[in-house]
């Protein structure tokens, strides 16, 4: 077994048993290594020492049922291994900068700590093969856009900080606001039928220590809307990371990410670095499957 395979199969055991007293001693012996070396290697992988990561994932999860004012909050404290609603109060608003109740009564979208899929570090797909990592299905391709793609939404400025790395941040999710303000601003876009909706994050104009993300739907070439705004997929060629999920919650918040993480290191593997912008091309779900691309533009390292 390799050492990444060890700590995954620890991973794994503690989402499954999340709400319970997981002992890190349990743990080490899952992954039949000593406690100190387990210890070590887990916070070198994951980037957390454990207890931190246990307490962000049980954070994350949380979050699934808070919103439902039928639950009592310290019931789910108790339900996710809290112990105390104090506990569970201090914990959560030393991630997320605000208390559950402030959540529940005005609820916003929240970076979540993903858990880590450490196959993606070790692994590298050729162009066209499917690989199936943790429930999903993620493809690498190139692909040359012959024509420039206009999309209509809105804008906003991000600052960087809290944000990044994707997945290992928490705080408020503020490309998820600009998200949730285009859905409030769809209806009145002329949108084209089968159109996708796109989510692309870039410098622009953004001031110092933050970027731009702009969020729109596919339009007609030339489109215009005086209180709207408009972002050009420019004609060229990409790396495209293609992820399938079962829903898309499950698309935009783990998927997203692994594309994220795993497109840098293929670029990487490949000699090749990303160009100035990442869209995220999100397209039409259906029962049975939900499809989305991240399409790198990509330049040769020198």
């Amino acid at each position: 077994m390799h050492a990444w395979e060890a700590i995954q199969k620890t991973l794994d055991y503690i989402e499954e048993n999340i709400g319970e007293n997981i002992k890190i001693e349990v743990l080490a012996d899952t992954a039949s290594l000593s406690l100190f070396y387990y210890q070590r290697l887990f916070s070198r992988l994951v980037k957390r020492p454990v207890r931190e990561y246990i307490k962000l994932r049980r954070l994350a999860r949380v979050l699934e049922v808070l919103e439902n004012k039928n639950n009592r909050i310290l019931d789910i404290a108790l339900e996710y291994g809290f112990g105390s609603h104090e506990t569970f109060t201090r914990a959560f608003k030393e991630a997320y900068g605000m208390t559950p109740e402030q959540y529940r009564d005005n609820p916003v979208s929240l970076n979540q700590f993903d858990k880590p899929d450490l196959l993606l570090g070790y692994t590298l797909i050729d162009e066209g093969v499917p690989l199936i990592s943790d429930g999903l299905v993620l493809e690498m391709n190139r692909k040359i856009l012959n024509e420039p793609v206009d999309f209509m939404g809105v804008f906003g400025y991000v600052p960087i900080a809290g944000q990044l790395p994707v997945g290992e941040s928490t705080g408020v999710d503020m490309p998820g606001e600009i998200w949730r303000r285009f859905h409030q601003e769809k209806g009145q876009i002329h949108r084209i039928s089968n159109g996708r909706e796109l989510g692309v994050a870039y410098l622009g104009d953004a001031p110092e220590g933050c970027f731009t993300y702009f969020v729109g739907a596919e339009v007609e070439y030339g489109a215009m809307n005086e209180h709207l705004q408009t972002f050009r997929l420019p004609a060229r060629e990409y790396v495209v990371c293609g992820f399938e999920a079962e829903n898309f919650q499950e698309l935009v918040t783990v998927a997203l990410n692994k594309a994220i993480k795993y497109s840098g290191l293929w670029l990487e593997k490949h000699g090749l670095m990303s160009d100035v912008f990442a869209p995220e091309l999100y397209y039409g779900n259906t029962p049975e499957t939900t499809y989305m691309e991240l399409m790198v533009p990509f330049i040769k390292k020198q």
